[in-house]
Parts: structure tokens; sequence; C-alpha cells
């Protein structure tokens, strides 16, 4: 049977574990580090132009991660709605694992490290990587309790307070990782403190 749509089993539930739990091993494969070389993992990390960002539980780019659950809802919704909504949040997080190890092969990091304004970029330490899969899976589970123009409005919002902060956002993410724009690049540098 199901409530308000989510099955009672407990497999999907497993599912997402077990793919939480493949994805660090993948990554610990790759020679990703567990946790922050400096020694210890804060619950949030603001500063975007320090070594420690992408390195422990939650930072910036968490919003990123939120966005892509409302995303991956969105689009599971449309290609998969006679499935219960646990089992669309399975496959919404294989998509999200599948990023996850992507974003962290030398092929993604050096792209990060070339394009964009991300210079010190050097990939993710695991532990921050399970907490952007958990985030996705909040802004998956959130979306599908809210309206959808709740969920468009928090979307805007989100990729709003990132480029307003740290000049970067999912969008601007995608942009210049696929099609780098010399002119965003410059805007985002501008945003880094006179020290670094």
């Amino acid at each position: 049977g199901t409530v308000a749509g989510v099955t009672r089993g407990w497999w999907p539930w497993a599912a997402m574990a077990g793919i939480l739990a493949a994805v660090a091993g993948i990554e610990f494969a790759l020679g990703r580090v567990p946790i922050c070389t400096c020694g210890y993992v804060s619950l949030w990390h603001g500063d975007v132009w320090s070594s420690g960002n992408s390195q422990h539980l939650t930072d910036w780019y968490t919003l990123s991660h939120l966005v892509h659950g409302f995303l991956f809802y969105a689009l599971l919704r449309w290609l998969r709605p006679g499935w219960p909504v646990a089992w669309r949040a399975v496959a919404a997080l294989l998509l999200e694992g599948a990023w996850e190890v992507l974003e962290n092969t030398p092929l993604i990091i050096d792209r990060y490290r070339e394009v964009t304004a991300s210079l010190d970029y050097y990939g993710d330490s695991i532990v921050n990587s399970f907490a952007d899969g958990v985030a996705m899976l909040v802004g998956f589970f959130v979306a599908a309790r809210l309206p959808t123009m709740a969920s468009v409005i928090i979307v805007v919002m989100l990729e709003g307070v990132a480029a307003w902060v740290i000049r970067d956002n999912l969008t601007l993410n995608i942009l210049m990782l696929v099609r780098p724009v010399e002119s965003v690049r410059a805007w985002q540098v501008q945003g880094m403190p006179a020290t670094r």
C-alpha cells in the first residue's frame, strides 16, 4: 500500500542507502578523501574561495543540490507518473550519484579549473558528496509535497540567493561547464577576496 503516494515498504529506502554507500565506495576507489584534509568536519563551510569548499557537510553549493532534487522530481513525475514517489526518489538518487562520481573524475575537475572561477577546486570529499546526495533527496521530497508554483518560486529563490552571495549557482555552473562565457567568469572572479 501507499501513504500519500509513498511506498510503505523499506525496499526503496534500502536502495537509497545502497546508492549512497556505492557512490562513497566508488569515490574512495577514485582516491577521494573521506573528510577534509584539515582533519575535521564542519556542518557548514561558507567560504567558497577556500580549500575547505566542497570538503565539509554543507556549503553554498548545497543550494544547487537542493535544486537538483526539485528538477529531478519534475523530470521523473513527467517520465514516470505511475511510479511511487519513493521509487522515483531512487531513480533521482541514481542520477545524482552518477553526477557525483563523474564530477569527481579528473575530466570534470580539470574542466572546472580551466573554464570556471573555481581555480582551487580539486574535487569533493566523500562526506561532502554524501551530504550532496542527501540534500538532493530533501529537495526531491519537498517538491513532492508542494504545489508546482511553490516549487518554481523556491528554485528561483535558491538560484537567486546563490548568484547574489557567491556569484554562482546551478544555472551558471552548467553554462560555464558546457559553453564558458568569459564575461561571466570575469564577473565571478571579481567576487574573489583581495587577499586570495
